[in-house]
C-alpha cells in the first residue's frame, strides 16, 4: 500500500494541474462572453489557477489538519513570490511596472498578508480577519470590474478618480495583451464544470496521500504543507508569470502573482477556516505566515524603488525564499 501512494500523489497531482489549466482557459473565454473587464478575467483566472492549492487547503482544514492547511495556502503565496516575480525577473532579464500597479495592488497584498499573520498568530478570529479581508478586497474588486471609463464618471474627489482611473487603465493595458480570450459558449461552461470536479476530486487525493506519505515517513506537516504541497500546486501560476515576463507583461506578472495570493488567503484560509476553525496557533505557522508579509513587502519595495523588478532584485526575492525554506526544515528537524 506504502508503495502505491507515491505514483497515486503524482498523478493525482499531474490530474488536478492540467485541468486546472483547463478551468483557466474556460473561465476566461466565458468571463469574455459575460462583458467582464481585463482587470477582471485577470482575476478570474488567478482563482482558477488557484482551484488545487485551495482544495488541498480546504480538504486538510475540513480534517482538523491546521499546519497542513495553512500551509498549503501561506506556503504557497511565499513560492508565488518567488517563483512568479523573483524567478520570472531573472529569467527575463527586467520586468518592467507602473508604480500606480504597484501602489493599488501593493496596498491590498500588504493588507492582506497582515490580517493573515494576524488570524495565524490569534490576535484576529477567522471570521474577523475575513471582515477584514473582504473590506479591502471587495472594494478592490469593485474597482477592477468598473473599469476606468466607468470610474471617471464615479462622483469621487477629483485627484482620487484621476489616479484610480490611471491605474486601472495602466493594469488593463498589460492585461488585455496578456489574457485577451476568445468569448466562449455553453461548451465552454461545460468544460469548466468537468474541470472543477477534476480539479477538486485530484486535489483532494493529491492532499491526502501527501498527508499520508508525511505520515509514514516523520515528515512535520508544516513542511508536507508548506514547501511540498505549495510548491506542487503553484506551479501553473509559475509557468504563466514566466511566459508573460519573457512577453515583458509586468503589470500583467504582478497582477497574476499579487491577486492569486489574496485569492489564496480569501478562498483558502480565512473563509473555510471561519467555519471549520484554525486549531492553536504553532511557532511554525506563525513563521510561513510572517515570511509571507516579509516577502511581500521586500518585493513590492523592490519593484516601486526601480519601477519594475531586475535580476538582481529578482534573485533577492528567490534568495529569501530559499532562506525561509532552510530555516523551516531546519526548524521542522
Amino acid at each position: 500500500m506504502a508503495t502505491a501512494l507515491v505514483p497515486l500523489f503524482l498523478i493525482s497531482a499531474l490530474v488536478s494541474l492540467c485541468f486546472s489549466w483547463v478551468l483557466v482557459i474556460t473561465l476566461e473565454r466565458v468571463g469574455a462572453r459575460l462583458g467582464l473587464t481585463e482587470a477582471l478575467l485577470g482575476m478570474l483566472a488567478a482563482f482558477a489557477a488557484n482551484a488545487p492549492e485551495i482544495t488541498a487547503a480546504v480538504s486538510a482544514l475540513t480534517r482538523h489538519q491546521s499546519r497542513i492547511g495553512a500551509g498549503v495556502v501561506i506556503g504557497s503565496n511565499v513560492f508565488n513570490l518567488a517563483a512568479l516575480l523573483g524567478l520570472a525577473a531573472v529569467l527575463a532579464g527586467r520586468i518592467a511596472m507602473h508604480r500606480r500597479v504597484i501602489e493599488l495592488s501593493g496596498a491590498v497584498a500588504l493588507w492582506l498578508s497582515a490580517a493573515c499573520l494576524l488570524v495565524v498568530v490569534g490576535t484576529l478570529s477567522p471570521s474577523a480577519g475575513l471582515l477584514a479581508a473582504g473590506a479591502v478586497m471587495l472594494p478592490y474588486v469593485a474597482v477592477l470590474g468598473l473599469g476606468p471609463e466607468r470610474l471617471a464618471r464615479l462622483r469621487l474627489p477629483r485627484s482620487w478618480s484621476r489616479w484610480l482611473t490611471a491605474a486601472v487603465r495602466e493594469e488593463e493595458l498589460e492585461l488585455e495583451v496578456a489574457i485577451h480570450p476568445r468569448r466562449g459558449g455553453a461548451r465552454d461552461g461545460a468544460l469548466a464544470a468537468v474541470a472543477v470536479l477534476m480539479v477538486v476530486g485530484a486535489s483532494v487525493a493529491m492532499e491526502r496521500t501527501a498527508s499520508e506519505l508525511g505520515t509514514r515517513h516523520r515528515v512535520p506537516e508544516i513542511v508536507t504543507g508548506a514547501l511540498t504541497l505549495a510548491a506542487v500546486t503553484s506551479l501553473p501560476n509559475a509557468v504563466a508569470a514566466v511566459y508573460l515576463a519573457a512577453r515583458g507583461r509586468g503589470a500583467a506578472v504582478l497582477s497574476a502573482a499579487l491577486n492569486s495570493n489574496a485569492i489564496n488567503v480569501v478562498a483558502g484560509l480565512l473563509l473555510p477556516a471561519t467555519l471549520v476553525g484554525l486549531g492553536a496557533p504553532s511557532g511554525q505557522t506563525t513563521f510561513v505566515a510572517a515570511s509571507y508579509v516579509g516577502l511581500t513587502a521586500l518585493a513590492l519595495v523592490s519593484a516601486y524603488v526601480a519601477s519594475g523588478l531586475r535580476r538582481a532584485s529578482g534573485g533577492l526575492v528567490i534568495g529569501a525564499y530559499l532562506c525561509f525554506v532552510g530555516v523551516l526544515l531546519t526548524a521542522a528537524a
